[in-house]
C-alpha cells in the first residue's frame, strides 16, 4: 500500500513538472512572440519609471544581494542542514535543484530565447533579452530548496519569509527596469519544474525502513498563501486588463496613470504567483520529506528465555 502511495504521488509530481515547463513554453510564446504580450510587458516596464527614484535606495540593496556568491554560499548553508538531520539525499536533491534551475535559466537567457523585433514602438526598452529572471531564480530557489531542508516545525514560517524574498526580489527587477512581468513568472516555472522532477525522484527513493509516517503538514499556512496569490493575481489582471483596454497600443504612447496601474499589475501578479507557487510547495512536502523511521527494538525475550539471556 506505501509503495501505491508512493508511486502516485510521484506520478503526481512528475506531472507538474511537466505542466509547469508546458507553462513556461505558453509564458514565452505569448510574452515573446505576440505583438499583444509584448505590448503588455513593455508598458508594464516602462510604468516602472514612476517612482523609482524613491525605491532605488530600497532595490538596489535587494538586487545587490544577490550574486554567484551568495547563491554558493546559501546552497552550502542548505547542504549543511539537510546533513546536519541525516538527510544526504535530500542534500543532494536541494543542491540539484538550485543548480539546476539556475543553470536552466542562464541557458534559455543566453543561448535559447530571444525576443523578435515586432516592430512596436518601445516594446524592446530594457534588456532586448531578458526572459527568464535570474535574479528571481536565485531567490525562488534558494526559497524552496529552504522549506525542503528546515525541520517540518520550521516549515511554514520559512515558506512564508521565502516568498516574502522571492517576491521582494522579483518586483525589485521590475522597480529597476532590469526585466518585465514574464521574466519573473519564468523563473518560477523553472523553479516550480524543477523542485517537482527533483521532488519526484525523493519520493521514489524512499524506503520503509529508512521513512517514517508524513511529517507534520501545514494547511493553515498553505490555505493563507493560496488565498492571498489567488487574490494577488485577479487583481493584477484587473489592473493590467484596465491599463491594457484589449489596444495595441505603443507603450510610448501610453498616459502615465495607466503606466502606474500596468506596474502595479505587474508587481502585484509577481507577488501573487510567488505566493501561490510557494503554497504548493508547503502543501506537498510533508509528503516528500516524511519523518525519520525510528530505530525498532527487538522486543526482550520473556519466559525461560529470559532466564537463559539473565544467567548468561
Amino acid at each position: 500500500m506505501r509503495s501505491l502511495v508512493r508511486g502516485l504521488l510521484a506520478g503526481w509530481l512528475l506531472g507538474l513538472a511537466a505542466a509547469q515547463t508546458a507553462a513556461l513554453a505558453l509564458v514565452w510564446w505569448i510574452f515573446i512572440r505576440t505583438p499583444h504580450g509584448q505590448v503588455v510587458d513593455a508598458t508594464v516596464l516602462r510604468g516602472t519609471r514612476f517612482g523609482r527614484g524613491s525605491v532605488e535606495q530600497l532595490v538596489s540593496g535587494v538586487l545587490d544581494a544577490v550574486s554567484l556568491a551568495s547563491l554558493v554560499a546559501a546552497t552550502i548553508v542548505l547542504g549543511f542542514i539537510a546533513l546536519a538531520r541525516r538527510r544526504v539525499l535530500l542534500a543532494v536533491a536541494a543542491t540539484v535543484l538550485v543548480a539546476g534551475a539556475n543553470l536552466t535559466t542562464q541557458i534559455l537567457k543566453d543561448h535559447v530565447i530571444s525576443r523578435p523585433d515586432l516592430g512596436i514602438a518601445g516594446t524592446n526598452i530594457g534588456a532586448p533579452n531578458s526572459l527568464p529572471s535570474g535574479h528571481m531564480t536565485v531567490a525562488a530557489s534558494v526559497a524552496v530548496a529552504a522549506v525542503m531542508v528546515v525541520p517540518a516545525r520550521l516549515r511554514a514560517t520559512v515558506a512564508v519569509l521565502g516568498a516574502c524574498y522571492a517576491a521582494l526580489t522579483g518586483i525589485a527587477t521590475l522597480s529597476a527596469g532590469w526585466h518585465r512581468p514574464s521574466d519573473a513568472l519564468a523563473a518560477l516555472l523553472i523553479v516550480g519544474a524543477w523542485a517537482s522532477a527533483v521532488a519526484a525522484v525523493l519520493v521514489l527513493a524512499q524506503r520503509s525502513r529508512t521513512t517514517g509516517a508524513p511529517s507534520d503538514p501545514h494547511p493553515r499556512m498553505v490555505g493563507w498563501l493560496a488565498l492571498v496569490g489567488g487574490a494577488a493575481l485577479v487583481g493584477a489582471v484587473l489592473l493590467v486588463a484596465l491599463a491594457d483596454q484589449g489596444s495595441l497600443t505603443p507603450p510610448v504612447e501610453v498616459g502615465r496613470s495607466r503606466l502606474v496601474m500596468a506596474y502595479a499589475g505587474g508587481a502585484v501578479g509577481v507577488a501573487g504567483a510567488t505566493c501561490l507557487a510557494m503554497a504548493v510547495v508547503l502543501a506537498t512536502v510533508h509528503r516528500v520529506v516524511p519523518r525519520l523511521a525510528e530505530p525498532t527494538v527487538a522486543a526482550e525475550p520473556a519466559g525461560p528465555e529470559a532466564d537463559l539471556v539473565a544467567a548468561d
